[in-house]
């Protein structure tokens, strides 16, 4: 699936954070990479789920094409690149 997303954004502690990403896929996941080169961290998958270990301020949600995570209350620890994938659903 082809993906678009902005390139970048800034924000101050304690704000909401919006990203989206637009494409074709039915099932989105939201990615977030601290480190270049570094493994990336799943933070949301299959559209609105959240692993076990990433903190509630993380959400996902979906509407027709575009996917949006959203960071409620952003900390300084979330200073990150963060980017969006087609998530496959035989992935779990």
């Amino acid at each position: 699936a082809s993906l678009s997303q902005a390139s970048s954004l800034s924000a101050n502690v304690g704000e909401t954070v919006k990203i989206t990403c637009s494409g074709s896929s039915n099932n989105y996941g939201w990615y977030q990479q601290k480190v270049p080169g570094s493994a990336p961290v799943t933070v949301i998958y299959r559209n609105n789920k959240r692993p076990s270990n990433i903190p509630s301020r993380f959400s996902g949600s979906k509407s027709g094409s575009t996917a949006t995570l959203t960071i409620t209350g952003v900390q300084a620890e979330d200073e990150a690149v963060y980017f969006c994938g087609s998530w496959d659903s035989s992935s779990g």
